[in-house]
């Protein structure tokens, strides 16, 4: 499988201090959320899994994943590293933007970020979601996330603009790229050697209403055609992961563990899977791939190394100053790589709709 040459990259002019009233007065990085003790992790579920009905059993495995590693995901410790180097990061180029960050389904919630920023006197400001691609869940679940957390605090609630979707931002993929070549070196000696790249599988009717599977397939291309310059030409492909729907409904697939087992049977000795769905580690990166994965590697006699994700690289949290500078100068130009252009600077009006059935994740 193999991708499109890359397009030649436009570049952001950094944007110097204002002595003007800035537009935005402030930043709120929104996620996902995740628990932090095993008190939290039920009361975490139902919050995620918001009254669907779910066999006992199935959330008992899925507790069972978390209390694993004694009930903490490592989503919350990331996004509070996040905050602080993205804070640094506006500082030291000049923007008086003060970062706040708000959960959709943990501490800390958006509707209590939202009502604190109310109360520290803010207006306007930008938010940053940590979600790369297309989705229902991925994007316009958190349009009516913020929404919804605006109307629960009601008259003064800032208004809040969501940035755009950056699975092609350089600040992006080439962490993505480095974290790939670090992972490939370590199957040095293995032969023969092929790349998966995964994320989040999606119900297959949420994925008609969004460009999630075109966008994935073109990060995952610009991150190979940069591990290809760097002498590492093997073979890769996209699989899925993390499914949490019924077994009567089509999700996308394959999935990671039948692909692990496919790739052991073509004979392939080594696999590194990228998990570039993923902007940084969550439960379902630690557990699904470090845990599950690596067990059907091993039963397969595959060796698999795991890539890391962006996490806090320097590259992706200058990536989202940029993101915020193109919104504080409409005529700065968006940068993009590969063939798909950049996401406009604000979502299409009906961008990412909710399929007519079936759960979001």
């Amino acid at each position: 499988m193999h991708s499109p040459p890359a397009i030649p990259r436009r570049s952001v002019p950094d944007i110097p201090p204002s002595t003007a009233p800035p537009a935005y007065d402030s930043v709120l990085v929104v996620s996902f959320g995740g628990p932090e003790g095993m008190d939290d992790v039920l009361p975490f579920l139902d919050r995620v899994l918001k009254g669907r009905p779910v066999p006992p059993e199935r959330l008992a495995e899925i507790a069972a994943h978390y209390r694993r590693f004694g009930g903490v995901s490592p989503l919350n410790a990331h996004n509070r590293a996040l905050v602080a180097a993205l804070q640094s990061e506006l500082d030291a180029h000049g923007h008086r933007l003060p970062v706040y960050w708000g959960n959709r389904n943990w501490h800390p919630l958006l509707a209590a970020t939202v009502e604190r920023m109310r109360a520290d006197g803010r207006r306007r400001a930008l938010a940053f979601v940590t979600s790369a691609y297309a989705s229902y869940s991925g994007c316009r679940q958190y349009l009516e996330d913020l929404a919804r957390a605006r109307a629960d605090v009601g008259d003064g609630a800032p208004e809040i603009d969501k940035l755009r979707l950056f699975f092609n931002h350089p600040g992006f993929v080439q962490p993505n790229t480095d974290n790939l070549v670090a992972a490939l070196e370590q199957l040095a000696g293995r032969d023969p050697v092929q790349v998966t790249f995964t994320a989040h599988s999606l119900p297959e009717a949420q994925a008609a209403t969004c460009e999630y599977r075109q966008q994935l397939a073109e990060t995952a291309g610009l991150v190979m055609d940069g591990a290809r310059r760097r002498g590492h030409e093997v073979p890769w492909s996209l699989a899925y992961q993390s499914r949490s729907g019924p077994p009567s409904q089509p999700w996308l697939g394959p999935d990671i563990g039948d692909h692990l087992r496919a790739l052991a049977a073509q004979g392939v000795a080594g696999v590194v899977v990228a998990p570039i769905g993923f902007t940084s580690d969550h439960m379902e990166v630690v557990y699904d791939l470090d845990v599950e994965a690596q067990r059907v590697a091993g039963e397969c006699g595959l060796t698999m190394v795991r890539a890391a994700t962006a996490g806090t690289d320097p590259r992706f949290v200058a990536m989202i100053r940029r993101l915020i500078e193109e919104r504080l100068d409409p005529g700065a130009d968006r940068v993009a790589l590969g063939r798909l252009p950049a996401w406009p600077p604000c979502c299409p009006a009906g961008c990412c709709p909710p399929p007519s059935a079936g759960p979001s994740r």
